[in-house]
This record gives structure tokens, sequence and C-alpha cells, in this order.
């Protein structure tokens, strides 16, 4: 078991969507909402049509749960008065390619002189959750060998099945939108941070990136906080869920730290990790995902709760199982994302109705705390 004094603290970086809630299309106006909201807490993106949301590290997940919901509350009341809705999602069905504008920022202008089509089409959100790890060692080794467990954990986000108003087919569009980055995908074993950090000057050095922020990997050592950052997921309509992955990307974390202390040369292959993260991409919890460990497909609900049974020990060292488990049965029972929105679309064939409910998951965000926590219905 992990020998840690105390919870990791944990926080989330939401990524929003501004859509104009007359036409429901993505709008680009994140400007005047971003310069009613605090800068302490907001911050503009790469796309005009985004803002995200910063919050606290907590030790405790109930906190981090109301202050998920009190920046939703803030940004949406914001957006309300300027004609504005705000979208928790990995992508936004309705958008007009030709009328999206980066933001204006020296380091995005030149993204878009370097990189195109991609900086372009960066139409997506994501959840990103960080767990704190002081010793950047530490945080280098862990980030390589959660990576098989992530799979499961962007099955359960995903939330972008639509482009530009077409059905991918894909549970998560936006995974593949984002692996098409020179610096995508999963972490590879690097010795030292030290190590790692070479490896960052080099690509800077071959022009490939231009900064350390331009490292992409599903999981990574932070850039600029002392955390282990999880970057794989989708953007989530549901705090829930949020609360759901960030709870599990703690214990794993919190697991992996005693496992690379036990064994600072273990390494995971890469290739099986990049077929299951397609795996999860393409159904979501609504298929069959790759099983962690014994490589072999297996119902999503087995693999989920297989991965939340396995972290019981962690999860009880911070009193979060009762809540974790019960979060994750929920989110079973529900569904994905991806799906909800397909039967959205099937009622009436309206793209905005999946727009519509997108608002409105956004929108319902309450938290009471695990003693009186109900699933949804």
């Amino acid at each position: 078991m992990a020998d840690w004094t105390g919870p990791l603290t944990v926080g989330v970086e939401e990524e929003f969507h501004v859509v104009d809630l007359r036409t429901k299309y993505l709008s680009t106006r994140s400007g005047p909402l971003l310069e009613a909201l605090p800068q302490s807490r907001f911050s503009k993106e790469l796309q005009r049509s985004t803002v995200e949301a910063n919050s606290e590290p907590f030790a405790r997940l109930e906190d981090l749960a109301k202050d998920l919901c009190e920046l939703r509350d803030m940004v949406i009341q914001t957006g309300q008065e300027l004609g504005l809705g705000i979208v928790a999602a990995g992508t936004v069905p309705l958008a007009d390619k030709s009328s999206m504008k980066i933001s204006d920022d020296p380091r995005y202008e030149r993204m878009l002189d370097d990189y195109q089509l991609l900086t372009r089409e960066q139409l997506i959100c994501g959840t990103q959750v960080h767990v704190q790890v002081e010793d950047k060692d530490l945080a280098t080794a862990v980030a390589h060998s959660v990576t098989p467990w992530l799979p499961p954990l962007l099955a359960l986000s995903c939330s972008s099945p639509f482009w530009f108003g077409e059905d991918t087919g894909y549970a998560s569009y936006r995974t593949l939108v984002w692996q098409r980055w020179p610096t995508s995908g999963p972490m590879a074993k690097y010795e030292s941070a030290a190590d790692y950090e070479r490896m960052i000057d080099n690509l800077i050095q071959a022009g490939t990136i231009t900064d350390p922020g331009m490292i992409y990997f599903d999981v990574r050592p932070s850039a600029h906080v002392p955390t282990v950052e999880l970057r794989v997921c989708d953007s989530c309509p549901r705090v829930d869920d949020i609360v759901l992955i960030a709870g599990l990307f703690r214990a794993l974390v919190t697991r992996e730290l005693a496992a690379v202390r036990r064994d600072p040369h273990r390494e995971m292959q890469l290739e099986p990790v990049r077929a299951a993260t397609w795996q999860a991409t393409r159904s979501g919890l609504e298929g069959d995902l790759v099983d962690p460990v014994e490589g072999v497909p297996r119902a999503a609900a087995e693999v989920f709760m297989n991965l939340v049974d396995g972290l019981r020990p962690e999860l009880e060292e911070t009193g979060d199982w009762e809540l974790i488990s019960n979060l994750a049965r929920d989110a079973l029972a529900r569904g994905s994302s991806a799906a909800r929105q397909r039967r959205a679309f099937e009622r009436e064939g309206r793209l905005s109705d999946v727009v519509d409910l997108l608002l409105e998951e956004t929108r319902a965000c309450t938290w009471t705390g695990p003693s009186s926590y109900r699933p949804a219905a």
C-alpha cells in the first residue's frame, strides 16, 4: 500500500465551448466573456470559442465538486447576460469553420503559422486533472506508469460524437483530432526528470514544438505546477463524472507512486495502450474496452468496475470509496454523453437539440456531498 501521509491534492482545469444561444453555433465571443470574469480563475485558450476554468487544489473531492459548480455557475450566468451559452463537451456539433478565430496572442499566432489546419480545427475541449506530486523524478515515472489504466477514464468522458454537423461514428472524436499533434499519445519511459526535459529541449531545438507547454501526452508532469496532469479526457457535461475521474486518477497516481518506488525501472508497453485508447475512443461506455491486465476485449462496465475495485485500498485510505463506487455505478447506468447526444439527435433529427442537451447538462450542477448523495435519474 502507498506510503503517503495524507491525501494528495487534486485540481481540475475545465475547458468550455462558448455558443450563441440563438443559433446554437460556436461563438468567437470569448473575449467579452473573459473580460467580465475573474482572471485568477478563468483564462483564454487557443480558440476564441473556448474559455478555461481553473479550480483550486483540494484534498477532499467534495470541496473540488463544490468549487467546480461555483465556477460553472459564474461563467454560465455571465455568459447569459451576453447571449452566450456554455457547453462542457469534447465538441459542439454546430460550428462554422470559416468564422472561427484564434485568440489574440503571439504564441497562438505562431502555432497557427506552424501547424495550419491543426490549429484552425482545434475546436475541442478537454478536462485536465492535476494530482500533487512534488518530486519531478517521481512525477515523470508515474506519468508513464499510469498509462495502461487511462483508456477506461477516457471512455467515461466520451462526449464528442459529432464534428461539423456529422456523426463521426466515434464516441470521442476529440481524441482523434488531438492525436494529430506531434507530441500526443501515451508517455514513454524516461529515467529521470532531467532525461524527460532533455527530450523536450531536443524537440524545441528541432523546431517541432516551441515550448514545454506543447507536450500533449495523455498524461504528463505539468509544465507549470508540481503535479502529474491527466489530459486524455473529453470535457464532461456532468460534474459527477469529473469528480469520478479525479478521484480515480488520484488513486491511480497514489498506487503507482508506491509501485515506482519499489521498482523505478518498470516500463509499460505503449502499443497496447494506443490500441486500447483507440477502442475507448470508438466505443465509449457502450461497447467493449480492452482489459488493461489481460489485453482482451471485455464489456466496458466490467473493465471500469474492475478498475474501481482494484483501487479500493487507495480510495478507502482517502475516505472516497463510498462516493466513488456510487458515482461509478451511476455513470455506467447513465451511459456516456456521446450516447445521450445521439439519442437526442435521433428523436427529431436536429443538431440544435444536441446543443440544448449539452447546455442543460452543463448548467445542471448541484453538489450536496456524499452523505446526501443520490444517483442522478
